[in-house]
């Protein structure tokens, strides 16, 4: 089998067109030195249909309760001796006095009066909040499949669990997710793969696992998908 030869006798060789990849939603050049992409897109639906949303879990606030039980402990058993000693004929604490005289004496608008006032609304409304808030931030509800059994996760756990599905995908080198109570955000980074389809395949594979941490308000998921910096020599 011979091979074509030029005129001249001469082998020649035909260098094929090299065809390159443009697309709108191509990788840029961040100011980190980074490439990223920018396409914009839905994030995929993590709950089901008909699936029940639970509430968060209530703290017991035992430092809080804990604080003003003792401060009204120590300031109720004051003044509960203070008025025994008094109904016993023994002369009145000298600071019970000292207050009982500048209540009386010191007008409303007085600096001390209003500094007192404030601290005491401020507290007031601390505790307030405490009451009505859940608390427990860092733990996420899960769905109920049983009346009398709740459970939840940690954040940390559900962080930890996003990066090891991520870390599974092909082309990503290295993960970082913060999660929060309504939102996942995860940046990936790929030394090879075209970027859109890491961040693709990273969209189904996350929200799978969103799915499979069974929350009672799936996070909505954000993904970011960058390439390595340089290595400063």
């Amino acid at each position: 089998m011979s091979e074509p030869q030029g005129s001249d006798g001469s082998d020649s060789t035909q260098r094929l067109p090299v065809l390159e990849k443009t697309s709108d939603t191509a990788a840029d050049t961040t100011g980190l030195g980074q490439s990223s992409s920018a396409a914009a897109y839905d994030p995929l639906p993590t709950l089901a249909a008909g699936e029940d949303r639970n509430g968060r879990f209530w703290s017991a606030r035992r430092v809080p309760a804990t604080v003003l039980a003792l401060l009204l402990l120590v300031g109720a058993g004051a003044f509960l001796y203070d008025i025994t000693a008094v109904r016993a004929d023994r002369p009145a604490m000298s600071w019970r006095k000292s207050l009982a005289r500048q209540l009386a004496e010191r007008p409303l608008d007085d600096t001390w009066v209003l500094v007192g006032a404030g601290i005491a609304v401020a507290l007031g409304a601390w505790l307030l909040i405490l009451a009505a808030t859940p608390g427990l931030r860092g733990v996420l509800p899960m769905r109920r499949t049983h009346v009398d059994v709740r459970a939840g996760l940690h954040r940390a756990a559900a962080a930890m669990v996003l990066r090891d599905r991520a870390v599974e995908v092909s082309g990503v080198q290295s993960v970082q997710v913060r999660m929060t109570r309504t939102r996942a955000d995860v940046r990936a980074v790929s030394h090879f793969r075209e970027l859109d389809d890491v961040r693709a395949d990273l969209d189904d594979v996350l929200a799978d696992a969103i799915r499979g941490l069974g929350l009672s308000r799936p996070p909505a998921l954000s993904v970011h998908v960058g390439r390595p910096g340089r290595k400063k020599g």
